[in-house]
């Protein structure tokens, strides 16, 4: 690697990773020597630059797009000049596509170019003073650029003005401003361009007042009716994720329309690819219905003025939310349109907002280089039926529900892992988030056993997606042991985390389904329990365990009639055992350890010999494995016509008369 190159990942990870700067995927670099340049490659973020994530451009053949003519039709034109770009690029097998400002970056003669979109400094390009204020603060060291649609027609713009810059000054401007977009800054070193970006901050911030103690403001327990019907109303039968945000500095521009009105409208091409052109405000927000209601009257209105349903709402006394199919999407929109709002809160101290005209948005809305880009940020699985559905693993941080957990994960689901365990369930869900996809998974605390708990653990799903579609139970506990041993309060304990807690679980989830269900009548969502071959027949020494999983059966074909109505699917799923997770094979408190030593097993000596004894018992001669029960677990959720069903898994011990 050459060390330009090194040096340049720096700064993409520098800026790409500080929000301050980049927002959302935002911004370029490059870096050119007397034959190539290497510039980033759309859909790669700053803050995750490698090398792989760079296209090289050969810098002879990029300068036909300064000489060449094109058609005057925009569309035709924009072709023509991407074909001339992608002809410049030096290895095509590679399929990267070189960023649409490549020829921007080409006709500055600096060796590193850095083009960002800082909030601080769009704060006073996107004011009606952003040309008197950056004269003032800058001099005539700078180039000011009033806003061009991007593309083609900012080349050239640049170029022109580039050109006189030099014959005024004989050389390259190192700052150069475009109002209402960002800035671009070029030099020789990595280390000369920070320099002048924090410059740039520092006289910006001796002008104005910067955002400063943002306090957050809590979820409104209100929007917990609220959300899942919204994205219900929204999403039909591919539901998407509701993502919230609420603080101190978001709240001055809720409090009634005149303000909603000062964050109403696009500032820059980032806010139309992320968040499209028009938002959607809601003043009457007392009660979830007036919400719901006032909702569902504004957007049929809205969609036949616009064309298209609202990405972002703004409700009253309760923050922003941004609708998205994708958890990925549904946070870079909220990001984006948070970084509006602060934009807006700098540019009302310079002078007033300059939002974009109509024909400026209509021209960025409908440009292919920013729907590339829209369909990149949304890329997802598509196909996969589960692809950004959101469930909830009880027992989730360890054995049978990690493994759930962790298949649903790979899936693309939203995946919410509730366990007592808080070390575990944490660095679990880190391990998770680590592999970049489109959904994400959070960990809550929860005590299945407690009602209150469990509410909790349902709230938090719908604080962090939106909504709820599968929900697994899963949590348990076992204790062996027969009359003589079975000490009542061990009784209790374990038939409170096997059947009340499925009870919990079932209650409060199925809260959230019935209000999506209202709004979809025709929408199936799943509760499932993993119960055991436990509940399918009686276990010696083992009745405490035995009878909550039978009880919880009942429960699965009663919540299963009740619910049906609702398309609320209730299933059991009935393992056999698992030997490989720690419920059997914990070396101090697993079964095999427990069963030796209540003398379960006649004749047993060894652990070994417990195993032997238990596989003996299975026709398929082995135990219940992970993949043996996920293909259970999505054939129930598949499926729309089976409920109330105990399904085993067992590998035969097991089989239903």
């Amino acid at each position: 690697m050459k060390p330009e190159i090194k040096e340049l990942i720096g700064i993409s990870k520098y800026y790409g990773s500080n929000k301050d700067y980049v927002i959302a995927g935002g911004g370029n670099t490059s870096f050119k020597d007397d034959e190539t340049i290497w510039i980033k490659a759309s859909g790669h973020a700053l803050a995750d630059m490698t090398e792989d994530g760079m296209v090289a451009l050969n810098r002879e053949k990029l300068h036909v797009i300064s000489s060449n003519i094109y058609p005057e039709d925009p569309s035709a034109r924009e072709e023509q000049v991407k074909a001339d770009m992608f002809g410049s690029i030096l290895d095509p097998g590679k399929n990267r596509r070189p960023s649409v400002e490549t020829s921007l970056h080409e006709i500055i003669h600096y060796k590193f170019v850095v083009h960002l979109h800082p909030t601080l400094i769009n704060g006073l390009l996107c004011s009606r003073n952003a040309r008197s204020l950056t004269q003032k603060l800058f001099g005539d060291t700078v180039l000011f650029v009033p806003y061009t649609d991007p593309g083609y027609i900012l080349f050239k713009k640049l170029e022109s003005e580039i050109l006189l810059y030099r014959q005024k000054h004989s050389n390259d401007p190192q700052i150069i401003f475009l109002e209402n977009h960002g800035v671009f800054v070029g030099a020789d070193t990595t280390d000369e361009i920070k320099n002048i970006y924090s410059d740039i901050i520092r006289k910006i911030e001796e002008q104005l007042s910067p955002v400063s103690d943002i306090t957050p403001i809590p979820y409104n327990p209100l929007l917990h009716k609220v959300l899942p019907a919204i994205r219900l109303i929204l999403s039909g039968d591919k539901p998407g994720v509701i993502r919230f945000r609420n603080n101190s500095l978001i709240a001055k521009f809720y409090q009634n329309q005149n303000e909603f009105h000062k964050i109403s409208l696009p500032l820059t091409p980032d806010i139309i690819v992320y968040c499209k052109t028009r938002y959607l405000y809601i003043e009457h927000t007392s009660t979830a219905e007036k919400i719901i209601d006032s909702f569902k009257y504004q957007l049929p209105h809205f969609i036949s003025e616009y064309g298209y349903p609202p990405k972002v709402l703004v409700l009253k006394d309760m923050g922003i939310f941004a609708i998205a199919e994708s958890f990925a999407s549904a946070e870079a929109c909220l990001d984006v349109y948070e970084d509006l709002i602060k934009i807006c809160y700098y540019a009302l101290q310079c002078g007033g907002i300059k939002f974009l005209t109509p024909d400026q948005v209509a021209f960025i809305d409908q440009w292919e280089v920013e729907n590339y880009r829209r369909k990149i940020s949304q890329a997802g699985s598509a196909g996969n039926k589960l692809n950004n559905k959101t469930a909830i693993v009880t027992g989730g941080a360890q054995g049978f529900g990690a493994g759930i957990a962790e298949s649903l994960s790979a899936l693309n689901l939203n995946v919410v892992v509730a366990d007592l365990n808080e070390e575990a369930g944490s660095a679990f869900v880190a391990s998770l988030n680590s592999v970049k996809k489109q959904s994400r998974s959070v960990f809550v605390k929860t005590d299945v056993s407690d009602p209150l708990s469990v509410r909790n653990m349902v709230m938090e799903t719908v604080k962090e997606f939106g909504g709820l579609d599968i929900i697994v139970s899963n949590a348990g506990i076992l204790k062996a042991g027969g009359l003589e041993e079975m000490e009542p309060e061990t009784f209790s304990r374990t038939t409170d985390v096997n059947y009340n807690g499925y009870f919990h679980c079932a209650k409060y989830a199925s809260e959230v389904m019935k209000i999506q269900n209202n709004e979809n009548p025709e929408y199936f969502t799943d509760i499932i329990q993993i119960n055991s071959k436990s509940g399918l027949r009686g276990s010696n020494r083992n009745f405490a365990y035995a009878g909550a999983k039978f009880g919880g059966i009942g429960l699965t074909q009663s919540f299963a009639m009740e619910l049906a109505p609702h398309r609320i699917k209730v299933n059991s799923i009935c393992p056999g055992n698992f030997y490989e997770g720690p419920l059997w094979s914990d070396p101090h408190h697993g079964l095999f350890v427990q069963y030796l030593k209540t003398g379960k097993v006649p004749g047993a000596k060894t652990i070994e010999d417990v195993r032997k004894f238990y596989e003996d018992q299975v026709p398929m001669k082995r135990g219940c494995k992970l993949e043996d029960v996920m293909k259970a677990l999505l054939y129930i959720i598949d499926q729309e016509y089976e409920t109330g069903q105990a399904v085993p898994v067992t590998g035969g011990q097991v089989m239903l008369g």
